[in-house]
């Protein structure tokens, strides 16, 4: 009983440990980049100090993460990123803004869509964080996406690929209509 109490309190600290790392970030830096002390971060990463939820959202701000993927506490089974994936690919292909340009893959890891987002607006939200990686390419127009905290400005031909379980937004900033090529893997 004691030794899965330990595993329950050293969960948080575990992901934090993986996703810093998988990330390239020190200690040192995390602490410079959230305000809280480097033996603090170090005892949350062991499982003896515990982390409020100030702390979580400041490492997640930081880490450029959603603060559920340290507080979620069992990870998602492949029959329910399975459905997840379909159900994306669903509400994408209901979209009158997508043409779906790998027909069929509603249960595959990789889709492909040309998108297109009226002037000047945001891109209705589909999903704008998921597990994977997403690529975007701009057949016509431009288009701003945030990822995180940053911020890029694409015009025509002009492509980015980026980490999709961080926080994600499109606008299109222009007059006219753009139209894209989004690529998005799940796994």
């Amino acid at each position: 009983m004691a030794q899965e109490k330990k595993h329950e309190k050293n969960t948080i600290g575990q992901k934090l440990s993986r996703l810093r790392k998988r990330e390239k970030i020190s200690l040192e830096e995390l602490s410079e980049k959230t305000g809280l002390m480097k033996s603090h971060l170090e005892k949350i990463e062991e499982g003896i100090d515990f982390a409020p939820v100030g702390d979580i959202l400041k490492i997640s701000r930081a880490l450029a993460i959603d603060p559920d993927l340290l507080l979620q506490s069992r990870p998602k089974s492949a029959k329910e990123k399975e459905r997840m994936r379909v159900e994306d690919f669903k509400r994408r292909e209901a979209s009158y803004l997508y043409d779906v340009l790998t027909p069929g893959a509603k249960s595959k890891h990789l889709r492909a869509f040309r998108v297109s987002i009226p002037a000047r607006s945001e891109h209705p939200k589909i999903h704008y964080q998921h597990e994977g990686e997403e690529f975007v390419y701009v057949l016509s127009g431009e288009v701003i996406i945030t990822v995180g905290q940053k911020t890029h400005h694409l015009k025509k031909d002009d492509s980015l690929h980026f980490n999709s379980g961080i926080k994600h937004s499109l606008r299109n900033p222009g007059k006219r209509e753009t139209k894209l090529i989004v690529t998005v893997y799940t796994p």
